[in-house]
């Protein structure tokens, strides 16, 4: 797996009260971060290269945000819940007299980042993705960002611990799989630190886990990103098989599945490996 520090000793807690007034709601599976260090480390998993634009998802109480208008970038915050909102609109910025002194742009937008066309955003320049995600919803995110991969040099934030560590795994692990593949083919995966739940109101049942993504510096497969998906999923979806027969939906020709690659289980496949045989099923289909 990526770079795993199991579990980081923080400063000494900081849990300041809470003015916002924002209650968290259990449908949008909010769960507000109330530790200011943990908040900061956060931010700083961001290097800032290669962006200007820098999207947060489910801001909730501003305790990440915060922290991300110190960098110089131009934030855009995209919430579902309309109390947050008015909240970051008004006493929020209100509080934060320092974003009066910034020279990039602050908005807070009701949106649902999943049905979001991003090719609209930014007039089409490179942004970084960042935020306390919704658990309920977090490999959803990550799906949505792969498809917008060119144009994301950097992701990061907070997922269940298990997300995080699957999304950074590497092959002959049982939670290697689809994410694991797909995140990997074109981003450096570090895992950085475990967070735990007494640190966010509500306590979530689990433990969270806090992720970088970088994107490679040559992304260029050779093969299209819906072959690669395809063949993933795939194999994935019947994990405990031979390739020889997980991949038999995409008929392939029998000259190509004589290779030995298909005697082997999907788990057993670096990153790399599956990239090759993505390239290779995409010839034989020609």
């Amino acid at each position: 797996m990526g770079k795993h520090n199991s579990v980081r000793k923080y400063k000494k807690w900081e849990k300041p009260t809470d003015p916002s007034g924002v209650q968290a709601k259990k449908h949008l599976g909010q769960h507000f971060l109330t530790d200011m260090g943990i908040a900061r480390q956060i931010a700083e998993t961001l290097s800032g290269n290669g962006y200007e634009y820098l999207i947060e998802i489910g801001p909730g109480t501003g305790v990440l945000t915060q922290f991300l208008l110190e960098q110089d970038v131009h934030l855009l915050a995209l919430d579902l819940d309309k109390e947050s909102i008015d909240y970051l609109e008004s006493d929020f910025a209100i509080n934060h007299m320092k974003l009066l002194q910034r020279k990039k742009s602050f908005e807070v937008r009701y949106a649902d980042f999943l049905k979001e066309d991003l090719s609209l955003y930014f007039q089409g320049a490179p942004f970084a993705i960042t935020g306390n995600f919704p658990y309920n919803i977090s490999t959803q995110i990550v799906f949505k960002m792969l498809e917008y991969r060119d144009r994301i040099p950097e992701f990061t934030g907070m997922f269940q611990k298990e997300v995080a560590q699957r999304i950074c795994e590497r092959e002959g692990s049982k939670a290697y799989g689809i994410l694991s593949v797909l995140v990997q083919a074109y981003y450096e995966a570090s895992y950085l630190f475990t967070v735990h739940p007494q640190v966010f109101n509500p306590p979530p049942k689990v433990q969270s886990g806090v992720i970088r993504l970088q994107r490679k510096s040559d992304a260029d497969l050779g093969c299209s990103y819906e072959m690669l998906r395809q063949t993933v999923k795939a194999a994935f979806n019947q994990r405990r098989k031979t390739l020889r027969n997980s991949l038999k939906t995409l008929q392939l020709s029998e000259n190509l599945t004589k290779d030995a690659i298909f005697d082997r289980r999907p788990e057993q496949l670096s990153v790399a490996d599956f990239v090759t045989l993505t390239q290779n099923i995409a010839n034989d289909t020609l």
